[in-house]
């Protein structure tokens, strides 16, 4: 009887010790399921955050262009010192410094060329300045200088290459002429924004047939539909996230756009351009927004003189001594990848030309700042103040509102 108890007592042991086991195994692997179950849930968490990417900030970058800068014989009289045969002509630009300074990128048309002294220095009709001319822009803070126009080869091949080597001397970039056919299409990051510069000329005035036709190809750039629209696809492919055209058309002194600028300047924006600049006029001609896409694109058909000895008394033309600088606030949304126009700013200027003693003075003046602190400033005459007034009224009436 003892003998049948012992294992009973044993057989019951076996039954616990096996059902134990089963258990422990049972938990174990509840609890793995339960500990997988929470890294997966994790896991899903981690990779949800990682796909919701993180975009920077928008950035934003202003443009600043301004129109044609010609040194007529009496600038270039007026700038030079006897004393030590030299030649200043900074002061010109001391009142617009700081518009040109605070823009982020800043751009004017070169209308001369800095061929030599060995040329000798000359205005109309066949331009050749000082290289002292680029020293007074990089004063002034210009970044980038349009050199494509009908004066670029005033002074034949030489003369574009020698006013190129005197842009990088001072440490300035320039637009439309090249030295060598192996260029690119000049990309400025700007605050991280990528600007695409393209620049063309109708034409030189005759003049292209000093080059060999390799030449002309490859040193200026001609207003060519295929030229400008392949530019601007490969604009595109360099990721340009803008483009700006400087282009030099129109008819001269006329104060509205012809046909052939507003076909091109659509087609342009078409293509692919969202600023045009027009510069030649040497008058003011109208601003423009073009919508494509939904968004907006600006075109002004010529931002008149910026610099010139151009006035009523010299052309019979009060409207060559206007001018524009137009400044431009863009911004590029990262989220959106678009960069849009946000604001255009109008800064008319007028050219002043005056005695001070003996010397003859030059200096471009911005007009409303000039009204807005008349009782102040008090530095033009009553008869200046008036003109400043007729050339505000004349500018913005010309302008987008």
């Amino acid at each position: 009887m003892k003998k049948w108890r012992n294992r009973f007592i044993i057989f019951v042991c076996l039954i616990a010790a096996v059902f134990c086991g089963v258990y422990t195994v049972y938990r174990l692997q509840q609890e793995k399921m339960e500990t997988s179950s929470i890294y997966e849930d994790k896991s899903e968490e981690l990779t949800a955050v990682q796909q919701e990417e993180v975009y920077p900030e928008p950035k934003e970058a202003t443009i600043l262009a301004a129109g044609d800068i010609m040194f007529h014989e009496p600038q270039i009289r007026a700038a030079y010192n006897e004393g030590n045969d030299t030649y200043d002509f900074k002061d010109t630009f001391k009142w617009v410094k700081p518009y040109i300074s605070s823009s982020d990128l800043s751009i004017a048309n070169l209308e001369t060329v800095t061929a030599g002294k060995q040329y000798g220095y000359k205005g109309y009709p066949n331009f050749n300045s000082p290289e002292e001319v680029i020293e007074a822009l990089k004063y002034a803070e210009f970044n980038v200088l349009s050199t494509a126009n009908n004066h670029s080869l005033d002074q034949g091949k030489n003369g574009i290459i020698s006013t190129i080597d005197n842009i990088e001397k001072y440490g300035l970039k320039n637009l439309g002429t090249y030295k060598t056919p192996n260029h690119s299409v000049l990309i400025e990051n700007v605050n991280n924004i990528n600007i695409a510069l393209l620049s063309y000329t109708y034409g030189c005035n005759g003049m292209e047939q000093t080059l060999t036709s390799d030449e002309l190809g490859y040193m200026i750039n001609l207003i060519d539909e295929e030229k400008i629209r392949s530019d601007i696809e490969e604009a595109k492919k360099q990721k340009a996230d803008l483009i700006v055209v400087f282009i030099h058309w129109g008819n001269e002194y006329q104060r509205n756009p012809n046909e052939n600028q507003i076909s091109l300047g659509e087609k342009m924006v078409k293509w692919g351009a969202n600023i045009v600049f027009g510069s030649h006029p040497h008058v003011v001609q109208e601003s423009q927004i073009i919508k494509k896409d939904g968004k907006n694109n600006f075109i002004i058909y010529s931002l008149g003189n910026f610099l010139s000895n151009q006035r009523l008394e010299t052309v019979d033309n009060k409207y060559t001594e206007d001018g524009v600088m137009v400044q431009i606030q863009v911004e590029k949304n990262y989220e959106r990848n678009e960069t849009i126009i946000k604001n255009i700013t109008y800064i008319p200027t007028w050219v002043r030309k005056y005695k001070d003693g003996n010397k003859l003075k030059y200096e471009i003046v911005p007009v409303k700042e000039f009204l807005d602190n008349k009782e102040e400033q008090g530095l033009l005459t009553t008869k200046e103040y008036t003109r400043i007034e007729d050339s505000y009224k004349d500018t913005m009436d010309k302008m987008i509102k």
